[in-house]
């Protein structure tokens, strides 16, 4: 089978579930892709790379303005990403690769880091930018942490992650409950095994200590235009991400398209736009099912750049 015929069956195969950008489990896409997403576009093979790259604040690390995320509706070990499979898994993460999206963003919540190690298989380390996310890391000690780091990096094939944030802090308290995975992470950090540290937030309180936080170098927080699944409105989410900016945090958004309630081409535009050109977010992270949807957002992401 030639590669275009691959492509061909994978955005059509039976049990696709749309987009990781469409709202609903496997199997229930609520939006059919090739009535929003062109076909042409996705088997393109001539398709320009993502160059867009940015400096993650102070946190010397210079990285792809999108990442591809594997947690649409993910939790307890799964996501819409590993629900797929790990052959249409591996396709779409070959295919970032090959717009330039060599940004891959897992948590051990997801269950997807077997999943980014095999897709990276025979990748070049230094073209790669790996970020995960700890779960429970309130009952977590030191020694427990530094423990789980090693374990992810032999899960992943890695020696070691640009990024690793404690994952759903969703009180503005967690710095006080998260103290010895906090010691543990800046043990990493220190001993070559992480290069960043961080949180993914789920409330504004929580985001508003982290861009205070002198522990915190990256940020993973929920921005989009039409305040959907989000931690407060717009504009008080944004005003304390500039916050963070200004005192050298990397910034990350995530739910750009409100976890794929979002999906209509003005909605997808007016999210991209708004990420892009009126946030202070330094880059993105949006998950996708189909190669379709990798592609359509990586060439709006080009043209919006080049306006």
């Amino acid at each position: 089978m030639d590669r275009k015929e691959f492509l061909k069956q994978l955005l059509c195969g039976v049990g696709l579930t749309g987009a990781g950008l469409l709202h609903g489990g496997c199997g229930k896409a609520s939006v059919n892709v090739s009535s929003h997403v062109p076909e042409k576009e996705s088997l393109d093979e001539d398709s320009r790379p993502l160059d867009w790259r940015v400096a993650l604040g102070e946190t010397g690390l210079t990285v792809p303005i999108l990442a591809m995320g594997t947690g649409t509706i993910g939790w307890n070990g799964a996501s819409n990403q590993t629900r797929l499979g790990m052959e249409r898994f591996v396709a779409i993460a070959h295919r970032a690769y090959e717009r330039g999206v060599r940004f891959y963003d897992m948590a051990e919540a997801y269950g997807s880091q077997p999943f980014v190690a095999e897709a990276i298989k025979g990748f070049p380390r230094e073209n790669l930018t790996l970020l995960t996310k700890m779960a429970s890391t309130d009952s977590l000690s030191e020694s427990e942490t530094r423990r789980k780091v090693d374990a992810f990096c032999q899960e992943v094939g890695t020696d070691y992650f640009d990024i690793l944030l404690m994952h759903c802090m969703t009180s503005g308290d967690w710095p006080n409950t998260n103290k010895g995975a906090m010691a543990g992470l800046a043990r990493a950090k220190e001993e070559g095994r992480v290069k960043a540290v961080g949180i993914s937030c789920h409330s504004l309180d929580a985001i508003r200590v982290a861009a205070e936080s002198p522990w915190v170098d990256v940020i993973l927080a929920r921005l989009n235009p039409f305040e959907t699944r989000m931690d407060g409105t717009t504009e008080a989410v944004n005003e304390a991400l500039g916050v963070a900016r200004r005192n050298g945090k990397g910034v990350m958004g995530m739910k750009i398209f409100g976890e794929g309630s979002r999906v209509k081409d003005e909605e997808r535009e007016r999210s991209l736009r708004y990420a892009l050109t009126e946030s202070n977010l330094h880059c993105m992270t949006i998950g996708f099912e189909t190669v379709a949807q990798l592609d359509d957002a990586v060439d709006r992401i080009i043209r919006i750049q080049s306006e």
